[in-house]
């Protein structure tokens, strides 16, 4: 039996299994910025994590944590990581073993999580192969080092020897992991985007967006158009896929008279049209700032769809992104005369790299998640029999149209306003219906008409405001509103999924 003086000291042994762990994870890294940058398995098994989560507890890391929910899904994944790095090095005090299985057991979650990809190839095992090489050894290493009966004659500082290598293993993972990520962001998306240069509409000059009046911004309204630094961000990439202009492909196949392939150029040389859109994700509570609004030019899906040649029978767009993310749109609404496009530019700029550069989809009237497929590299055109999407998989609907809402933008509920005359303002959007009118009223009184800002289209939003005189006191404010066809928005309160909340947003504040 070793005695208690022959282990390594419980502080050493947990910074040796978390050193260890730590390489691993930064060799996997740096060798899938190589290889294959979504093959990293840190953030394969945060991937394969999100596609196992049920969809009650996703709806609640969106609700709860809005875009910052990846940052969230990906910090608690690493204090996991760390946890268990602990308990490994701890049980390894006096033997290697249990911090070696420890390193293999992760490094073989980390390869069938990769293996999971729905893009795998075969160059997606080299980095979990590397990951659980990197961390055997680094673990053996250390824990030669430190174990005192390393200490025989000769020895002159092993104090000295233990903190060089753990130095070493530090800067091993810390260098490993930092270049692995630079080199995945710098996999030339931001640099193609960069030399793309001006897009232009075939009508020639830019449209002068907003047109006065568009929006009651003075008032506490957004503004009109949502810069694309604030444009709201939700899909399923933990790590924004790299796809330079050069390198881009789409292809056109299915139900079609003639496949289609064309590349970036291709798509830029077409007639392009531009035009204000808004969108919105389905998981936007009531009230939420999940949507935002954009001048987007692409090439028209109509055009491509005639080219194709659809074939009778063909009701769904399949969709797919570089990634494997899938959508499903129906041909109909790519079909039937909105500015449903492939997407080159956003607000006068290329389309930035988190919002799909160098191509993606953008279908006015639809919930982002059966068409806003981003990094689009696929189109099938199939039956809705045929293929099910990402989401609908998971229980979500086949056709999600948006759905008429309002929002109370000011006074918010948590800032306390001087009682009397009051300004309440909002925003309103129906997607492809347009917004006709809006309703205040407080404290379940009669209801106001708010004044609307410009109708600039059907397909944006709509900003609305009014005032309303309330005494001190606690006061409880709503907002309806009515679409262009006369349908206004239900009382009912309904959750996100699978097609869309619906209900008043109410908010309840104070005036002094």
């Amino acid at each position: 039996m070793v005695s208690d003086r022959a282990a390594i000291p419980t502080p050493l042994a947990a910074a040796i299994g978390v050193l260890a762990v730590g390489v691993a994870l930064g060799f996997g890294d740096l060798v899938a910025a190589l290889a294959a940058p979504p093959s990293s398995p840190f953030l394969a098994v945060g991937d394969q994590f999100i596609r196992l989560t049920p969809e009650p507890l996703k709806q609640f890391a969106i609700s709860a944590f809005g875009t910052y929910d990846k940052q969230v899904l990906l910090g608690s994944m690493a204090v996991v990581i760390v946890l268990v790095a602990v308990i490994g090095g701890v049980l390894s005090r006096r033997s290697p073993l249990p911090g070696i299985v420890l390193v293999v057991v992760l490094g073989l979650v980390g390869a069938s999580s990769t293996l999971a990809s729905p893009t795998f190839t075969a160059a997606y095992l080299l980095p979990p192969l590397a990951a659980l090489l990197g961390g055997v050894a680094t673990f053996v290493g250390l824990h030669r080092l430190a174990r005192p009966s390393s200490d025989g004659p000769g020895a002159r500082d092993p104090r000295r020897r233990v903190a060089l290598g753990l130095g070493a293993a530090l800067v091993g993972a810390g260098v490993t992991g930092v270049l692995g990520r630079v080199l995945a962001a710098a996999g030339g998306a931001e640099a193609s985007r960069s030399a793309v240069g001006p897009l232009r509409s075939s009508a020639g000059q830019p449209a002068t967006f907003p047109p006065p009046g568009a929006d009651f911004a003075a008032s506490g309204t957004p503004t009109w158009i949502t810069p694309n630094a604030d444009f709201y961000r939700i899909d399923t990439a933990l790590q924004v896929p790299q796809v330079s202009a050069s390198d881009y492909r789409l292809r056109i196949h299915g139900m079609v008279d003639r496949e289609l392939t064309l590349d970036y150029e291709q798509l830029r040389d077409r007639a392009l049209i531009e035009a204000p859109i808004t969108m919105a994700c389905v998981s936007n509570d009531i009230g939420g700032d999940l949507i935002s609004n954009a001048v987007f030019l692409g090439v028209p899906l109509r055009d491509l769809l005639a080219e194709a040649g659809v074939r009778p029978g063909a009701d769904q767009i399949a969709s797919t992104s570089v990634d494997g993310f899938t959508t499903g749109t129906p041909v109909a609404a790519c079909t039937d005369g909105r500015n449903a496009m492939l997407a080159l530019g956003m607000n006068g700029q290329p389309l930035p790299v988190e919002h799909g550069f160098p191509v993606r989809m953008v279908v006015p009237g639809l919930y982002g998640f059966v068409s806003g497929c981003k990094w689009i590299t696929d189109i099938e055109l199939t039956t809705f029999d045929s293929f099910t999407s990402y989401w609908e998989q998971r229980g979500w609907a086949e056709q999600a149209p948006v759905k008429t809402q309002s929002r109370i933008d000011v006074p918010r509920a948590d800032v306390p306003v001087p009682a009397g005359r009051v300004t309440v303002a909002g925003t309103a959007w129906a997607q492809h219906r347009g917004i006709s009118r809006v309703e205040v009223r407080a404290d379940s009184g009669p209801w106001q008409n708010a004044d609307l800002a410009t109708d600039v289209s059907i397909d944006t939003w709509r900003m609305w405001r009014t005032a309303l005189d309330l005494t001190p006191g606690p006061h409880t404010l709503q907002v309806r509103a009515t679409d262009a066809t006369g349908a206004t928005q239900p009382e009912p309160v309904s959750l996100t999924i699978p097609d869309g909340a619906t209900g008043w947003h109410t908010v309840n504040g104070m005036a002094r």
